[in-house]
Parts: C-alpha cells; structure tokens; sequence
C-alpha cells in the first residue's frame, strides 16, 4: 500500500518541489527502490510466528511482556507469599525435601550467617559440588547478601579449581569433603597447606591470597567452617543487616560468574546480573507454559553449576513458583526415570546425551511417563531422530528444544510446545523475547540473506556484564554496538526460526569445502544401529582435513565401515561421507553429561595412521 501524504492545495500550485514530489509519488513504485517501505525487521512473539514477516537474517523479538525489575531475592520473596506451602524442591538421593516458606527462611539464616563471617557485597564465594540442597541455598543465600557466587565445575581437579578461584579472587569456597572419586577438601588442602593450621575464617595463603573461608557441608574439617557454623551464627544482628541491605542491591548488579569450558583456551568467567538471569528464567518459563500449566513439577538431572540447570531449575522456581525434582546428586538415567514415575513430574529437562540415555534403559517400557507433558532438550547440538524419539517413545509431546551460551544468560532461540515435529527436530526454536539476533558473513561481518549461513550473533538485556577481570577477552566476543559472537553458525527463516549447523572452530575445510559436523552427526543418527555419533575433522596431506565419524552403535548391534559409508551414499553430498569411520563403546564426557566438544585428534590420527 503506497503512504498518503496530505498537502494543502495552495502549497501544490505555488511550489514546484511539492509538485514534483507528487508526480514521483503516482509513478509505479517499482520504478522506485529507494521509496520501498523499510523492510520488516521484527517478529512478534508472545505466540509462535506463524506469518513469514523477515525479510533478511535479522529478527527483533517484540513482545508485549515487559522486563521484571527485580533482584533474585525480591523475586523469591514474591513466590513466597504468593505460595508459602507449595513444595520448592526435592532430593530424592538425600531426602531433602522444602517449601517456599521453609526455603525463604533458610536462605535468608544462610545469608546472614555470610556476613557473620564478614563477607560483603560484592565478594565472591565459590560453590563447588554436585547436586545437593547446599547448592541451591547458597546460591539464594549469595543473592540476597549481595555476594557473587562463582559456579565451580564438580568435576574440576586441583589445578582448573585453583584457576577459577585466583582468576575471580573467591574470598569463600563451600564444598562437600568428598562426592564420588572428587576430594574436594584434599584438593584445597593441597592448593592452600595453610588451611590445616588454620582457624576457621582465618586462612592465609600465599597461592590464594584473596581466600579466608572454607565451608563443608557433610564432616568437620580442620581450619574449615561447617555449615551448621553458618547457619548459627546468622544472629538478629545480622538478620537486620541484611534487612537493610536489601535498599542497596540493584538488580544490575553483577551476581552469578559462570565459567565458559575453557576449549580454546584457559576458561573465562562469564559474569551476569540479576536482571540478565531473573529475565530470562521469566522468558523460558512464559514460553513453555508455567503461567498456565497447574503446578509444573520438573525433573532436573542437569547440574546446578551450569546455566541450564542454575537458571532454567534454581531461577525459574522462584519466578514461576515450580517444584523442582532431583533425582540425585550426580547423573543417572534410571533415577532420571524413577523420578519421573514416582514425583508425577510434567517436565523434564536434559542434554541430548541424557535423552539419549534414558531412551536406552532396558526397562524403559516398564516406567509410567504418563505425567510428563513437556521438556527442554538445550545445551548442545539435538539430532531431529533422538528429538523425534523422545517425543514418540517416551510420550514427551510438549518437547522444545532451546539454543544460547552462558555469555546470553543463556537462552536465545527456543521453541514452542505447539510447534510441529518439523521445527522442534529441525530448529532451535524462534527468538526470545526483547532480544535481536543476526546472521552475517564471519569474515564481512554482513547480514546474510534468508536460509543462508553465518555467524549467529546476539543483542539484548541477556548479553553478559563482560568476562571477569578480562577486558581483552570480553572486546573479542562483544562489538562496540553491543554485539555479541556466539561463535556458532546458524540459518534463519522468516518467522526467526534458527537452525544451528555448528560451530566456526570445528568447522572442517576438505579440500576447500566447508563442512559442519553437526550436520553429519545428525543424518548419521538416522541410521537404525546407531545410538549416538561424532564427527571431526583429522589432518591429511591432500585435503588439508578428512572426516572421521566416531560411532557408537546400538547394544547388541553389529556394523561395518562399509555399511556406514553405503547408507550415506546418493543422500548426502559426496564430499561429506566420512573418509574413516570408527566404532566406539562410549565417549569422553563433560560432567553436564555433554560429549566433550573435542575428541582427542592427534590420537585419532595415530590411530588412523
């Protein structure tokens, strides 16, 4: 529809720049490019876009739901007095169980306990363990102190600890004294010696020198706080101390440091705000329907030191008032099961690997998943067959599957449980809310066309503060607009729908052809005998990189490498047929249950020959 524009009759007859512009105007507005209405740039989003409306890679999710300006203490506080009886969260493995009521008091003895022993806004506390009800409690208790928590890989040994704890300069460390083969207490002791002839609250050490407290949660230690310590020293004083320190806290403030995997280098802290997590916990949570679903019961074997678990579990509980499942302190597939039979659960959340896993108990049949209404699969690369699978096996029919970094807070494509089987298999999702993303050339830095790939870049509230204490890495992956790199490369359609083909480091470039992995991985799924595969890129003299994939096959299952190399044949391109194929019993894993994103190669090629 070409604008009206209104003139006065007298303006027409006396100007000839009017007249002009009038004459322009009734002329075919094909003959006009430059008076082309601008084209469409954002997507609607409080519902799935089901109108094509972008007209290029970049969409602005509008939505009519506005930011909540809360810290992660005033937002738990709300859910209390809105529902104090509700169950909050279960520990099936330790029996833990509390509910908002009880949960709000114990956050708040916890965080005056904090400033007892004279920690202060600002200060750093790292946590540094598995699932357990310690976990979440410090991190509501650090929230409602002020004190930033640092969430610490359980699966860190003395020396990637030591890092973490130097890098962010932790005044505090709470820990259990062991889980599994981790020494948590042993490893401390052998950073910091001091610790032994220590009081408690008084380490010295010349390796952390930021370092004064160490608090166990299970068995008394030497030189260390135990928990029950912090809790009774959370006197009235200091209850009204942390009364009047709630007029200071904003919810800009820095609150969570997360540290990224560390895979092209030494790990970064990727530091958050209350506002980057408390919005997009809200977001997740609007999108799969808890405003609306009647008590949402989740089970969470994702770990609570990763954003998935931190904020799409801890967070979203205290904005949405859901109960929150843990089926045990470290992952188990038939816990997972377990829990979600007996606890009545309606979602469940999990890695690809995880749905992988639990699709493949023996005694799957036997479970009653009859409750379970909707999921989130996020936190790497999710091959339509096992989405499919899990929708049609285990009855998982509201499936979405989610996409972002811990740098975004972390999500920024996620789907609907309406979607259709296409898009939950096929895509991450559309854009969230209040967000903007683009797709552009890695190497222009230009905007790609519709259905075209490039570098998936992200803008909005959910962007991280910057990586802590390290201005160089932060100007690497956020521009001076605002921008940041995910570093992934993806395509976008014109409702914003995203699909993700993987990432620009493990891009393999054969012979000059760029070939992602994930795409590989994912038709490789299709085959029957195959339970989960990998795909990387090995040197060759020739082609500059061949491919190798790393196969796991169904149990009981017998293949050949001609077998594999037959079924890719005439479906996909030549050059993406995987010159080496290897059978594999399992792979190395992260503790988040996610395949470690690279495979030890050089061993591979010798492997290989």
């Amino acid at each position: 529809m070409i604008p009206r524009i209104a003139f006065c009759s007298h303006s027409l007859r006396t100007n000839d720049f009017f007249s002009r512009a009038l004459k322009v105007l009734h002329r075919p507005w094909r003959h006009h490019p430059a008076l082309l209405v601008p084209a469409n740039r954002g997507i609607h989003v409080d519902s799935p876009p089901v109108i094509p409306a972008l007209t290029t890679s970049y969409a602005h999710g509008t939505s009519s739901t506005p930011f909540l300006h809360a810290t992660v203490g005033e937002i738990l506080q709300q859910t209390v007095e809105r529902w104090p009886d509700r169950e909050a969260m279960a520990f099936l493995q330790d029996g833990v169980r509390k509910t908002f009521a009880q949960f709000q008091q114990e956050v708040d003895q916890a965080a005056a306990g904090l400033l007892a022993l004279g920690l202060k806004k600002g200060d750093r506390l790292g946590m540094w363990g598995p699932n357990t009800y310690e976990w979440i409690l410090f991190q509501f208790a650090t929230a409602k102190a002020g004190i930033i928590l640092v969430s610490l890989n359980p699966a860190y040994q003395a020396r990637e600890v030591e890092f973490a704890l130097q890098k962010v300069g932790c005044k505090a460390v709470v820990c259990p004294t062991q889980f599994k083969t981790q020494k948590y207490c042993d490893m401390l002791r052998q950073i910091c010696p001091e610790i032994e002839s220590s009081s408690p609250g008084g380490i010295k050490s010349s390796r952390l020198p930021e370092l004064t407290s160490v608090i166990v949660i299970d068995i008394r230690q030497p030189g260390m706080f135990h928990l029950d310590d912090v809790m009774q020293a959370g006197s009235s004083q200091y209850k009204q101390q942390l009364q009047d320190l709630q007029r200071k806290l904003s919810c800009d403030d820095p609150i969570n440091i997360q540290f990224t995997s560390g895979t092209t280098g030494a790990p970064k802290g990727a530091t958050l705000s209350h506002h980057n997590i408390v919005n997009n916990a809200y977001y997740v949570g609007n999108r799969i329907g808890y405003p609306w679903r009647p008590h949402p019961r989740i089970c969470l074997p994702v770990p609570l030191y990763h954003c998935f678990g931190s904020v799409g579990g801890g967070i979203c509980m205290a904005v949405h008032g859901i109960s929150i499942v843990f089926p045990s302190a470290g992952y188990d597939g038939r816990a997972n099961l377990a829990a979600l039979e007996s606890e009545r659960c309606t979602v469940i959340y999990g890695t690809p690997t995880m749905f992988v896993d639990m699709l493949n108990q023996p005694d799957l049949a036997k479970y009653d998943l009859s409750s379970v209404e909707a999921g989130i699969m996020a936190g790497s690369p999710c091959p339509p067959e096992v989405v499919r699978k899990v929708i049609q096996t285990m009855g998982v029919k509201g499936l979405t599957i989610g996409y972002g970094t811990t740098e975004n807070s972390p999500v920024t494509f996620f789907g609907n449980p309406t979607d259709n089987m296409e898009r939950k298999s096929e895509t991450v999702g559309y854009i969230m809310d209040h967000l903007e993303a683009k797709i552009v050339n890695p190497t222009s830095g230009e905007i790609v066309p519709l259905g075209e790939t490039g570098e998936i870049m992200i803008r909005g509230y959910c962007v991280m503060l910057g990586y802590w204490n390290d201005e160089s890495k932060t100007s690497e992956c956020i521009t001076k607009d605002g921008w940041y790199k995910t570093g992934d490369i993806g395509s976008m359609d014109a409702c914003s729908y995203c699909r993700i083909e993987g990432r620009i480091k493990d891009m393999i470039i054969r012979g000059g052809e760029n070939i992602y992995p994930a795409e590989i991985e994912q038709f490789l799924h299709t085959h029957p005998k195959v339970v989960e595969a990998q795909v990387v890129g090995v040197k060759d003299d020739r082609m500059g990189e061949e491919i190798c994939a790393c196969i796991k096959l169904v149990e009981g299952q017998d293949c050949t490498e001609e077998e594999i190399k037959a079924f890719c044949k005439g479906k996909i391109a030549h050059f993406k047929i995987p010159r080496y194929i290897l059978f594999v019993n399992s792979y190395p894993l992260t503790v988040t249950a996610k395949v470690m994103s690279q495979i030890n190669c050089s061993k591979l090629e010798r492997q290989l020959g």
